[in-house]
């Protein structure tokens, strides 16, 4: 298995053929892998740049600085995750990465925070306004990737282009800011463990230093080997229900550095708004291949997928 390579300039271009084809190309990669690149998405190497010198400072800091905006602090998962604070495999070691988290900035006041407190308020923000700024810059520039994706996901499905877009008015798209530090010790390679995505699309940019392997049909791990200015996009747990396995979320994990190297990535789970109604599409059941799910609510979904993750909100459930 190769991951195949998409443009994502095809995918917007004036000419239907030369947008078509793309279309169809992404459309097989998500049926066959659940992975592809994505190349030419507008969003400048210099951002890319920014969010790496960020993180690294970020991270960087002394604990107990990271640790003043504590994700457990936060009843909707917003800030500062140290590392063991997440096993994505429940059979393998903690995962041993920190992280940032960030969403949509609600303050308590707004009715969907009072409504669904676990998902949506306001967040918990680095000090650093220079480090704030570049961070919403790169949610909002990769908002835009990701709206171009689900389009052309709609497009392939034969459904309205704004079927999907049309769910992300108070989304709760999430932006992550991971650092992997050097390995403890040779036997814990696991820097984030075999796992798939709860949401619709994640949209990965990754240093280059990788460590990112996906599981193939044949139950092989792959490389996912960076490309620089690209990114990795994998369809989400949310979407294969979408679309009754059609599209297909595929397991993958991080292997941790070697000794002395750290890694940095910055997944954006892109999720849509809580109350969008997730059932079958039409053009992916028929008499022969009836839905194989039954309608949920997106934030529904998302949240179950949250407690079984994370020790401290299965206390709280």
């Amino acid at each position: 298995m190769s991951i195949p390579l998409i443009d994502l300039a095809k995918l917007t271009h004036s000419n239907d053929s030369i947008r078509l084809q793309e279309v169809s190309a992404l459309d097989k990669a998500c049926r066959e892998i659940g992975f592809f690149y994505l190349v030419n998405t507008g969003i400048p190497a210099a951002l890319f740049d920014q969010l790496m010198s960020t993180a690294q400072s970020y991270f960087a800091q002394p604990d107990e600085v990271k640790r003043a905006i504590d994700i457990k602090n936060s009843p909707n998962h917003r800030g500062y995750g140290c590392i063991g604070e997440e096993q994505l495999d429940e059979v393998s070691h903690a995962d041993w990465k920190e992280t940032f988290d960030m969403a949509l900035d609600l303050p308590v006041t707004h009715p969907l925070v009072a409504k669904y407190p676990k998902m949506y308020g306001p967040n918990q923000n680095p000090d650093d306004p220079k480090a704030l700024e570049v961070l919403h810059d790169y949610y909002l520039a990769a908002f835009d990737v990701a709206k171009v994706v689900l389009t052309s996901m709609a497009q392939a499905l034969s459904l309205e282009d704004d079927f999907f877009t049309r769910c992300f008015t108070d989304h709760v798209t999430v932006l992550r800011m991971i650092h992997y530090p050097p390995r403890p010790q040779s036997d814990h390679d696991n820097g984030a463990g075999a796992h798939t995505d709860y949401g619709c699309v994640t949209l990965l940019l990754q240093d280059q230093i990788g460590g990112l392997q996906v599981k193939n049909r044949q139950g092989e791990w792959v490389d996912a080997t960076p490309i620089e200015n690209a990114l990795v996009v994998n369809i989400g747990d949310l979407m294969q229900r979408w679309t009754n396995d059609e599209y297909v979320s595929t397991a993958h994990r991080v292997m941790s550095p070697l000794e002395g190297v750290h890694r940095y990535s910055f997944p954006f789970f892109v999720e849509p708004d809580y109350e969008t109604n997730v059932v079958c599409v039409e053009s992916c059941q028929s008499v022969d291949n009836p839905a194989k799910y039954a309608p949920i609510l997106s934030g529904d979904w998302i949240q179950s997928r949250f407690d079984a993750t994370y020790a401290y909100r299965e206390k709280e459930a």
